[in-house]
């Protein structure tokens, strides 16, 4: 999108045009100590508080302290089957569904779950593939699976890397790699949005690569999971988590979201490990029943839903159904643009965005490499009243977020940097 214009007065024309722009007076804003509002650029490390959350925590608090555990039956939201409120609103943020996601644990935890159901090896077939700047967590999760199976954790990883000089991953590369290797491979597990580049890859594109090729294939959607249009039953991939307290803002630490595939739905003979949450919700408490599986990704719960963090995420998936996915999406890609267009003023002999160019291509976020800038440079933001992130070696990422982030923000942002360069 090429019509962008320079200007504050541009930026303010677009916050009024904005059908969503009324969603930022929602979120709790950080502020200075002047009480001035921060320019907050990491809802891609942790979303802000909407403003309703504390409600629908008291609530629960209320019919806990008024009800004691007749609350799981008597509460408002019954607590019994409190994740099953946040379904349908999840399965649309992640284009599943319902039968497909369920709301538990947290992230890693859930990717070692996927991964005792959907890691199989063998003594040929045990590799697993995950790209080579994953999220540390991912390439420890994997490595200690391998470990557990009795694999070398460093020989069973196969890495997918970017060619020499480049920061972002081709899928030619990915085809090369199963071409050559893909009869060791048993699981492909690939973050769906790059958290290091924000690059975001063609999931159906990989599903069916490795599907070809005799993989199980998985994604890590936690910098995905609410500002793109991830499509994961469409994707066709096996499984899939993602945390809520990114885009989802839920909170630190909040419950994570899984996925898994409509046709492993009634699949009884998938190995996996259980609890009294997976069994049958009909003869749940009868206790003395054998173990009998509830079909679909409910089937992997092991315990019963952690109110307080469940109530944090209805209050931010109650306002994102309210908004749908499309709508973030798109104001999202304009945003980001705009972002994109204000960096390139700055010169390429100043900034170098590695985040791709196509808003396909990538989610909200965009990584900048400052020349010859260290983390000093991301202090001076600080300073100056931005709230960004920095990761080594020299990458400050920076997310516009669509629900609560303005035009106005983005252009206040560029104009803070450029002064600290000059």
């Amino acid at each position: 999108m090429s019509d962008y214009k320079l200007g504050l007065d541009y930026a303010q024309q677009q916050d009024q045009n904005d059908a969503l722009a009324g969603y930022r007076n929602q979120f709790h804003i950080p502020k200075n100590e002047q009480g001035n509002e921060l320019i907050y650029m990491t809802g891609n490390s942790l979303g802000l508080q909407p403003k309703t959350t504390k409600n629908y925590i008291n609530q629960e608090l209320e019919d806990w302290a008024n009800l004691g555990v007749e609350g799981h039956t008597e509460a408002k939201n019954p607590w019994l089957g409190y994740h099953e409120f946040l379904t349908k609103s999840m399965a649309n943020v992640v284009g599943a569904k319902s039968i497909e996601v369920v709301v538990m644990n947290t992230l890693t935890a859930n990717l070692h779950f996927m991964m005792v159901s959907f890691y199989k090896p063998t003594k040929t077939r045990y590799k697993i593939l995950i790209e080579s700047n994953a999220f540390p967590s991912d390439k420890y999760a994997v490595e200690s699976q391998l470990r557990h199976h009795g694999f070398d954790d460093k020989e069973g990883v196969v890495l997918w890397k970017p060619r020499k000089g480049e920061e972002l991953l081709r899928t030619k590369d990915l085809e090369t790699i199963l071409k050559d290797q893909g009869d060791e491979i048993a699981l492909i597990m690939i973050g769906g949005v790059n958290y290091y580049t924000g690059q975001f890859f063609d999931l159906k594109k990989i599903t069916e690569l490795g599907h070809k090729h005799g993989c199980k294939v998985g994604f890590d959607c936690a910098h995905g999971a609410g500002n793109v249009e991830l499509n994961l039953h469409d994707s066709g991939a096996d499984f899939a988590v993602w945390c809520t307290y990114k885009y989802l803002n839920s909170g630190p630490g909040s419950l994570a979201g899984c996925f898994v595939h409509e046709r492993h739905a009634h699949d009884n003979s998938l190995n996996r490990f259980t609890g009294w949450w997976s069994h049958n919700k009909q003869t749940r408490f009868n206790m003395r029943d054998e173990f009998d599986v509830i079909p679909g990704a409910e089937g992997w719960q092991l315990s019963n839903p952690p109110i307080l963090s469940m109530a944090a995420i209805k209050a931010s998936l109650d306002m994102i159904e309210e908004v749908g996915i499309k709508k973030l999406a798109k104001k999202s890609k304009k945003l980001t643009g705009y972002f994109e267009f204000l960096l390139k003023q700055l010169g390429e002999d100043t900034i170098r965005i590695i985040t791709p160019e196509k808003p396909n291509e990538r989610g909200c976020q965009l990584s900048i490499q400052v020349k010859n800038a260290d983390k000093s440079l991301h202090n001076k933001l600080t300073e100056n009243g931005v709230i960004s992130d920095w990761r080594e070696p020299d990458v400050i990422r920076c997310a516009p977020v669509p629900l609560y982030n303005s035009f106005e923000d983005v252009y206040n942002l560029v104009e803070r940097l450029k002064r600290i360069l000059n």
